[in-house]
């Protein structure tokens, strides 16, 4: 009889085995690179979406601190066009000027803490 004439191109069956788990290896290492890949990403989205709020956060301070300080800049005015004499003036002045200075400390300080908030919870990772 006739030898097969595709015989000579038959794959031996332990090159078979090692093809077979070469790509099996390799298909355990791509899912394992995905999914590290997609963890990476997921940190990544948390820690953006921490500082986005965190900035958002600061936004909404600082513009409840500017009309905090224009009220009391325009509520200074009133009583400095009710004071009698010099004397008032300079007693309310240096008023004015106390309270603001203690607002102002308060309000820095504040968001000095918002913003190494934003720090640390950008940082943190997120599961």
């Amino acid at each position: 009889m006739a030898k097969d004439p595709f015989e000579q191109f038959a794959i031996p069956s332990e090159m078979r085995a090692f093809v077979e788990q070469s790509v099996t290896q390799a298909r355990k290492a791509f899912d394992g690179f995905i999914e590290a890949a997609n963890k990476a990403m997921g940190q990544l989205q948390g820690q953006a979406q921490a500082a986005q709020s965190g900035a958002t956060e600061i936004a909404h301070k600082s513009m409840s601190y500017a009309e905090q300080n224009v009220a009391a800049t325009f509520e200074f005015a009133q009583k400095l066009m009710q004071a009698k004499d010099a004397a008032e003036l300079m007693r309310l002045q240096s008023e004015y000027l106390s309270r603001q200075m203690q607002a102002l400390s308060s309000q820095v300080q504040d968001l000095g803490q918002s913003a190494a908030k934003i720090v640390v919870d950008s940082t943190k990772p997120k599961s």
